[in-house]
């Protein structure tokens, strides 16, 4: 697994439309399974990675996109993307949303409310970097596209 991530890594430090994909999924990897954990660093990194990847993909004119508006730009307008296996369902960006949504709604120390946030754990930073290696590489590979 280690070694697939170094790819994507690799893959995405040399693709320019995945921005700073590379340098945040490094990073993620690092706050999730070095010397010194942090949780709440990796889940974060995780979310830059996808979202650099991502940006140029499905939201190249919003300067500021975040996974949370590209979420809705796909809710929204499905039939404008593609994605390298053929879904059966009829519904090909259903798979890259449906981690997009699982890596976005796991985050909850994202922002303060009227109820306690959790920091992220250890094993949902490792799972959210695991995510975030494989949807930044679909979006650096061309396995997730916008359709002219």
């Amino acid at each position: 697994m280690r070694d697939a991530v170094r790819h994507t890594i690799a893959d995405a430090a040399t693709g320019p439309a995945a921005g700073s994909a590379a340098d945040h999924l490094a990073t993620a990897w690092q706050a999730a399974y070095g010397r010194s954990p942090d949780p709440v660093r990796a889940y974060s990194e995780s979310i830059k990675a996808v979202e650099s990847a991502a940006h140029a993909v499905i939201q190249p004119n919003h300067p500021k996109a975040t996974l949370g508006t590209m979420l809705g730009e796909l809710k929204g307008a499905r039939h404008k993307f593609t994605f390298a296996i053929p879904a059966g369902s009829g519904d090909p960006i259903a798979p890259a949303e449906s981690l997009m949504r699982v890596l976005w709604d796991g985050q909850t120390s994202r922002h303060g409310g009227q109820t306690p946030t959790s920091p992220e754990t250890l094993e949902a930073a490792r799972a959210s970097v695991h995510l975030a290696a494989t949807l930044v590489q679909w979006f650096a590979s061309g396995a997730v596209t916008r359709l002219p």
